[in-house]
């Protein structure tokens, strides 16, 4: 529950200014660098623009109902703290009395967009741990130099709001680190730090820009030519190698690292370092899949059916992944995957009669001994276990079984078979070769 009448709230956005916690709560949506109250809008750019109380922060959905009070004869019941935002509210849109509901509907297809997670910098000691003020994320930088950020679109240290005059980018923090648990290329982070460099220089034009790269990774349309733009007509300087410490030093980042171009070691003074984190699986995404009955790459990342000739499709039927839930990767590609998600599914309501494989499992009531080791190692959750007249058997759900055969190997007493592929068949086709 929002605890705000969407019907009613016109978006004046009156009711933020009056909470007394307006600036003691860290905003999420500002990677918790920006303050917000109990009652506040998602993010800029939500639709609709409608407030929501966070239920554990509000002082009036947090104090005791008056109601439930036992007060003595003679003595005032308490009145319940705050309710400032409804006071605030001419259209008499706040409503406390709001519960949170469960909707039950039925839909023809799942589509997986869930995004990704940024790597926890805070796991790299060498780098500061995430203690140091001026050592930031690449998302951080993201908002500082946005118009609607927490500085509004200034370039400025977090330490002490004053223009830095060296900035110095790190890319490859918690990607290609084996170390860490992250093999892989994020595939963003390249693109996303000449950028950043681009829009240093355009704030903050007298300001010194310096990248510490391991490779550049530039695969797409344009790509090498904005990165060549950044280095050119905006001064980047690339270097490449790792840095290997970053201290605070006479109120400066002093950053260690190695010129492996050169084969030198450098040490320079900083104002302000911002780290290109990787891009990690959502830290729910196992349990997720296994709630819908899909599954998951080492990472975390959503299994498809296959990289190149089904990308967007599930090993499931009717449930589609698009975006980062895949695997890391930039807008474009994301766009285009979301655009393959709405061909499939338009594709698949345009049909009146669904057409499926005729391969799937079949078990024979009669044989089945109700182990229910079929149940269990079915990836696609298509075996239930029904009961008739006394005696439980495993039933299979047609629509749901993808043919794979699990089933089959698992069933000791035989009475799971795929049609077409029974034991019998197989054997037969074997004898045949041999006799010829």
């Amino acid at each position: 529950a929002r605890f705000v009448d969407e019907k009613l709230c016109t978006g004046c956005l009156e009711c933020i200014g009056k909470c007394p916690l307006k600036k003691k709560l860290k905003n999420k949506f500002e990677n918790f660098r920006a303050p917000r109250g109990a009652i506040y809008v998602p993010f800029a750019q939500a639709v609709p623009k409608v407030p929501v109380i966070e239920k554990e922060t509000c002082q009036y959905l947090n104090s005791p109902d008056p109601d439930t009070i036992e007060v003595k004869e003679g003595e005032k019941k308490p009145k319940r703290k705050c309710g400032a935002c409804a006071k605030a509210c001419a259209q008499g849109a706040i409503n406390y009395d709001m519960q949170d509901e469960l909707i039950n509907e039925t839909f023809g297809a799942i589509v997986i967009a869930t995004g990704f997670n940024l790597f926890d910098h805070s796991k790299y000691g060498e780098y500061g741990g995430g203690q140091l003020p001026d050592v930031i994320t690449g998302l951080d930088f993201e908002r500082m130099v946005n118009s609607s950020g927490p500085t509004e679109g200034k370039i400025v240290r977090p330490s002490n709001g004053e223009k830095p005059k060296r900035i110095v980018f790190i890319q490859c923090v918690g990607s290609r680190d084996e170390a860490k648990g992250v093999p892989y290329c994020s595939r963003i982070c390249c693109m996303y730090t000449a950028k950043h460099t681009i829009l240093v220089r355009e704030k903050v034009p007298d300001a010194e820009v310096y990248v510490f790269y391991m490779d550049i990774r530039a695969a797409g349309k344009g790509y090498e030519e904005f990165v060549l733009r950044a280095q050119r007509e905006y001064g980047a300087n690339y270097i490449r190698g790792r840095v290997s410490r970053i201290y605070e030093e006479d109120g400066h980042m002093t950053i260690k690292a190695a010129d492996t171009l050169a084969g030198m070691p450098i040490e320079m003074a900083a104002d302000m370092v911002v780290l290109a984190t990787g891009s990690i699986a959502r830290e729910d995404s196992v349990e997720f899949a296994n709630t819908i009955g899909i599954t998951t790459d080492t990472y975390g990342f959503i299994s498809e059916t296959h990289p190149k000739l089904k990308p967007v499709e599930v090993p499931r039927e009717g449930v589609f992944a698009c975006g980062a839930a895949l695997s890391p990767r930039d807008i474009p590609d994301t766009v285009a995957t979301a655009g393959a998600v709405a061909a499939k599914v338009g594709v698949l309501f345009s049909n009146d009669i669904l057409m499926s494989d005729p391969m799937v499992a079949e078990i024979d009531p009669m044989k089945c001994v109700a182990c229910g080791a079929c149940v269990a190692v079915c990836p696609y959750s298509a075996i239930t276990m029904e009961e008739f007249r006394g005696k439980k058997f495993a039933k299979v759900n047609e629509a749901m079984c993808q043919g794979c055969g699990t089933c089959s190997a698992a069933c000791r007493p035989g009475a799971a078979q795929l049609k077409g592929v029974t034991d019998e068949q197989i054997l037969k086709s074997i004898e045949a070769v041999l006799q010829w």
